[in-house]
C-alpha cells in the first residue's frame, strides 16, 4: 500500500512536469550553474568515478552546466547548503535532519527504494573474524571506530542504542576508546588494519551477503576488491533506518526543482547503469520522499543536540 501511494505520487509528479520552454528560460536566466555535493566517507577519486555519467547526463537534461563537490565529510555537504553553496546532494537521514535544523532551507526530493520495495536500511557493527568478538558484549575493553558525527548509522542510531542498553560511551567506560574514523569506507579499513577493534556502518541488510548485500559501504567495498566479507563478523543489527534522500535547496525555481525530480524518478528506467553506479548496488530504483519519513531522525537529532547544550 506504502509503495503504491509513492508511485501514484510519482506519477502526479511527473504529470505536472510539462514545463513550457519559456518556464525553463525563467529558471535559467536565474541558475547558470547546478551544484551537486558528493557525501563523504568515500575516497575522492572513486565518488568522482561514480558521479561521472550522472553528471553528464543530468546536464544534458537541464541544459546547464553541472558540477560535483566532493566533501571531506558529511557536515561540508551540510555547511555548503546551509551557505547556498550547493543545489543538490544526497544526504545519510542524519545529516539531512541536522542540515533541515540548521537552515531549513532544504527538502527531500527522492529516496532509494530496496528490492523488497521498501526505503529502508540497517546498521551493523563489524569485527574482523580472527579477533574472535562476536557480540557487544565481548566488545567490553575494546576499542570503537564511529563513521562520521552526522551519519545515521555510523553514529546517531548506534550511540542511541548503546546508551539506551545502558553502555556509557565515555573513554574507558566500556569501550576502550572510540573515535570518528572519517567515514564508513575508512571505518571499515581502520577495522581490517587492526587500529580499531570494531566499526559501525550502513548496509541495505537484503541480498548475498557475500557480496555485502545489495547496497551499502560493504558492497561498495566489496566490489572494489577492498573487502571480503567472510574475513569480518557482523555483531550487531539495528532497526530500519529511513534511507537517505535526495534533497534540493528550498529557494530554488519549482521548475528546475520539478525537472531534477523527474530525472531522478526515471534515471533507473532510463540508465540504469547510471543508476547502480550512483547507488553502489542493485536497489530498484526511487520512490518520491517526504518530510515525514525523517520526522523520528530530525527528533532524535534535536534531542541529541539539547544533551549536548546540557
Amino acid at each position: 500500500m506504502i509503495r503504491r501511494g509513492f508511485f501514484r505520487m510519482a506519477l502526479g509528479a511527473l504529470a505536472g512536469l510539462g514545463v513550457s520552454a519559456a518556464r525553463a528560460q525563467d529558471w535559467k536566466a536565474q541558475v547558470k550553474e547546478f551544484r551537486i555535493g558528493l557525501l563523504g566517507g568515500e575516497n575522492t577519486q572513486s565518488r568522482l568515478a561514480r558521479y561521472d555519467g550522472f553528471q553528464r547526463l543530468l546536464q544534458d537534461r537541464l541544459g546547464i552546466p553541472v558540477k560535483l563537490f566532493p566533501a571531506a565529510d558529511y557536515a561540508g555537504v551540510m555547511q555548503a547548503m546551509a551557505a547556498g553553496q550547493l543545489d543538490f546532494s544526497q544526504f545519510s537521514p542524519s545529516a539531512f535532519a541536522g542540515a533541515w535544523l540548521d537552515c531549513k532551507c532544504v527538502e527531500p526530493v527522492v529516496v532509494p527504494l530496496e528490492k523488497d520495495g521498501t526505503v529502508f536500511y540497517i546498521a551493523v557493527m563489524i569485527t574482523r573474524k580472527d579477533s574472535g568478538i562476536t557480540s557487544i558484549e565481548q566488545m567490553k575493553g575494546h576499542s570503537l571506530a564511529w563513521a562520521d558525527p552526522n551519519s545515521a548509522s555510523g553514529y546517531l542510531i548506534p550511540s542511541a542504542t548503546l546508551r539506551s542498553k545502558g553502555i556509557d560511551l565515555a573513554d574507558g567506560a566500556y569501550f576502550s576508546r572510540t573515535g570518528f574514523a572519517g567515514g564508513h569506507e575508512q571505518g571499515l579499513i581502520a577495522v581490517l588494519n587492526r587500529q580499531y577493534d570494531a566499526c559501525v556502518t550502513w548496509t541495505s541488510g537484503q541480498g548475498d551477503i557475500a557480496e555485502g548485500y545489495s547496497r551499502g559501504a560493504l558492497r561498495g567495498m566489496v566490489d572494489r576488491g577492498m573487502l571480503k566479507m567472510s574475513d569480518v563478523n557482523i555483531i550487531w543489527r539495528s532497526g530500519k533506518i529511513p534511507n537517505g534522500p535526495w534533497g534540493l535547496r528550498s529557494s530554488l525555481p519549482p521548475d528546475l526543482k520539478a525537472a531534477v525530480m523527474a530525472f531522478m524518478l526515471d534515471l533507473p528506467k532510463s540508465h540504469r547503469d547510471v543508476y547502480d553506479a550512483a547507488e553502489q548496488g542493485s536497489g530498484v530504483g526511487y520512490a518520491v520522499a517526504t518530510m515525514d519519513l525523517y520526522k523520528d531522525i530530525i527528533d532524535l537529532r534535536e534531542t541529541e543536540r539539547r544533551g549536548n547544550r546540557g
